[in-house]
């Protein structure tokens, strides 16, 4: 009877482990038809429009200007080597009633002549602050601890955007001894003054001018502008937005200024799977720098790589004549030319090779970004190379 009883027991245990796997099982099949299903409707690789477009006219402006960065010790500009700085502080003095002599020529070490740049931002209004670089001209040694003096900054059309003045910051460092050595750590003769301007006119721009408006995208691409021209007439209904070539798509916006900026931040907040990138395969020729893209791919081809390296010596011999004779002591050239060629490398690639095989086989090979630069030279001039080949 008890056999029977603990039999039972075993059997409902055993009831009762499948259906808690059952119910386990079941959880883990939804969660994973909910997790297929979400995926499914999600875009794939979608990126937010304000990533990939700018508004055209919304755009920085590039200012420059002139000017002085004083109270540096002893690391300004030679007079001598550099009279612009003269005489820009003679006319500075100048304006402030203080009259040189014209026998005086003022040798200041403790001055350097500077270019200003500034980035003025887009909407920037007067009074608003920016950061400006400022780069020596002249053969200053370092604008560490220097001063920047009231300098105007001027734009492409030669009106004044902004002043900039202030403390400039250096992060190089440099020291000389007494013998001549020297040791230099990045550039000191460059430096930057974080909000060192201040804004003194507005740019104009024809944001709020016009009735539509015209998104810039940052790749052009046929298929990207016409996946945001879609998206946006799908949010915002048909007609709304037309893409007229690879770079741009024209949109119809709101008249009234506070309406057209929550509109804006509505379709840069949309999602837009942009096109595949084209195959193209980067070289940089002076580091020897490869970069392949995904899509890059190689026809059936056999690629035979040899090296060959060429020296040459130069050996003088010393001419001497014999004794008692006029003959004089010249110094013959004596050339070795050796030429030596190692042992070569066959490549060969089936059709439809990969950016992984290409990678793989000339690196089993042990072969240089060098020697990889001439096989896709190769390869391009021999029209198995399905990408653009780019050289820099």
């Amino acid at each position: 009877m008890s056999t029977q009883i603990h039999a039972r027991h075993i059997e409902t245990c055993e009831q009762a482990r499948r259906t808690a796997m059952a119910r386990v099982c079941a959880r883990i099949a939804v969660a994973l038809l909910v997790a297929t299903l979400i995926a499914m409707a999600m875009p794939a690789h979608a990126e937010r429009l304000g990533d990939l477009a700018q508004v055209g006219g919304v755009r920085s402006n590039q200012l420059i200007g002139y000017g002085l960065v004083v109270g540096l010790e002893g690391s300004g500009d030679q007079t001598s080597q550099a009279p612009f700085t003269t005489q820009s502080i003679e006319n500075m003095l100048q304006q402030f009633g203080v009259t040189v002599p014209a026998n005086v020529r003022p040798q200041l070490r403790n001055a350097a002549a500077v270019v200003v740049t500034a980035s003025l931002p887009a909407f920037a209004k007067p009074g608003q602050a920016i950061d400006v670089t400022v780069a020596s001209i002249g053969n200053a040694k370092s604008l560490r601890g220097g001063e920047l003096l009231m300098t105007p900054l001027r734009g492409a059309d030669g009106n004044t955007y902004a002043i900039a003045q202030g403390s400039v910051l250096v992060g190089g460092v440099n020291a000389q001894g007494a013998s001549g050595s020297s040791v230099q750590v990045n550039i000191s003769s460059t430096g930057r003054i974080p909000n060192g301007a201040s804004v003194e006119r507005t740019v104009p721009n024809g944001f709020a001018d016009s009735g539509s408006l015209t998104l810039n995208l940052n790749t052009p691409d046929f298929t990207t502008a016409n996946r945001v021209a879609k998206a946006i007439n799908e949010r915002f209904g048909d007609g709304t937005a037309q893409a007229n070539d690879a770079v741009s798509v024209q949109v119809r916006a709101p008249l009234d200024p506070t309406q057209r900026v929550s509109w804006i931040a509505d379709i840069q907040n949309l999602d837009v799977t942009p096109g595949d990138a084209p195959a193209r395969v980067i070289v940089n020729s002076r580091t020897g720098t490869v970069v392949i893209g995904s899509d890059v791919k190689v026809s059936a081809a056999a690629v035979a790589h040899g090296s060959i390296e060429v020296s040459i010596g130069e050996q003088p011999l010393v001419s001497q004549p014999a004794p008692f004779s006029k003959g004089q002591t010249v110094v013959v050239p004596n050339s070795s030319v050796k030429i030596s060629e190692h042992g070569g490398h066959m490549f060969k690639f089936g059709p439809g090779v990969s950016l992984d095989q290409i990678v793989h086989a000339v690196n089993q090979v042990g072969a240089s970004p060098n020697d990889l630069i001439s096989i896709l030279q190769a390869l391009k001039q021999s029209g198995a190379l399905h990408a653009e080949l780019v050289v820099i």
